[in-house]
């Protein structure tokens, strides 16, 4: 068995989900979204790397032995929490410190050791941490919000998986720990504010139809009170849902765009999380919208 399928396969059976990334590269295969045929697995609106990260061993094997594709990591899927450690650089970088100096600063100012977990060496020299992720939690990727060069990755994100290879050198196992829960310390730094709801102040439609009108206030506050775990669904039902009206002529896709990032954000999402899930929503409930006079 070849070391790329071994470790996708490795990974697995952890219970993580994994993704091809481009051989020799850190960036996903595949076709972005623009370049997207509207076929196959992605009939029902491009599927990105994230939604078709997997836990089967046979669909992995199909994959891996296609193309020696490097192994991605889809940390949200997966109930991971990493931290990133990453190393200073540019010339101009040897008094900096390394994001390893700075995370163990950071838990020491939190009256706790590093913790032991599973640990990954990355290409760079720096260092991916392993955690659980709490059930219930939502945690999204962060840069630079704990410290300079600590970041995190989990809803949105992804890791690249040991045994994988970019031509700065190779991912490895540093320490073999089982995954230690993520500490207290570091959920509360990263734990998401929930900002106060407010009305929703929805841009008026020039030429929208009354139906289509009240069929966007309801679709978007339903999004808006969503409750944490189904707010991404529940923003691509909505979306899907009002891309008929635009395909019609009931509403300009702009005001349907406007009110649905407005009525995502105010329900926690973020807003690149927003506008990707409305964008692809829109796309394919255009595409498939039948005419007035047959719906």
């Amino acid at each position: 068995m070849n070391t790329l399928l071994y470790a996708a396969l490795d990974a697995a059976a952890r219970g993580w989900h994994v993704f091809p990334l481009r051989p020799g590269s850190k960036r996903p295969a595949g076709h972005p979204e623009r370049d997207c045929p509207r076929t196959g697995e992605c009939a029902a609106g491009h599927r990105k790397w994230e939604q078709r990260a997997t836990t089967d061993p046979n669909l992995i094997e199909r994959i891996w032995q296609h193309r020696p594709y490097n192994v991605g990591i889809a940390t949200g899927p997966s109930g991971l929490l990493v931290v990133d450690l990453d190393m200073p650089k540019g010339k101009s970088s040897s008094g900096t410190p390394s994001g390893v100096t700075t995370f163990k600063a950071l838990c020491e100012r939190a009256g706790q050791a590093v913790p032991t977990t599973r640990t990954v060496r990355t290409a760079s020299g720096g260092l991916h941490l392993y955690f659980a992720a709490p059930a219930g939690m939502r945690l999204t990727n962060t840069a630079g919000t704990l410290a300079p060069l600590v970041d995190t990755r989990a809803w949105g994100g992804y890791v690249v998986a040991p045994g994988s290879t970019i031509p700065a050198g190779a991912y490895e196992v540093f320490t073999a720990a089982p995954v230690a829960e993520a500490p207290g310390w570091l959920l509360d730094a990263l734990k998401p504010v929930r900002r106060p709801t407010k009305p929703l102040s929805l841009p008026r439609p020039g030429r929208a139809t009354r139906l289509a009108e009240v069929a966007l206030e309801r679709e978007t506050a339903a999004v808006a009170g969503a409750a944490e775990g189904g707010r991404n669904a529940r923003l691509l039902a909505g979306a899907r849902a009002m891309g008929r009206f635009v395909a019609w002529g009931d509403l300009p896709r702009t005001v349907v765009e406007e009110a649905f990032q407005q009525a995502g954000e105010a329900a926690g999402l973020s807003p690149a999380e927003c506008r990707a899930t409305i964008r692809s929503a829109l796309n394919w409930s255009i595409r498939t919208a039948r005419p007035r006079e047959a719906a």
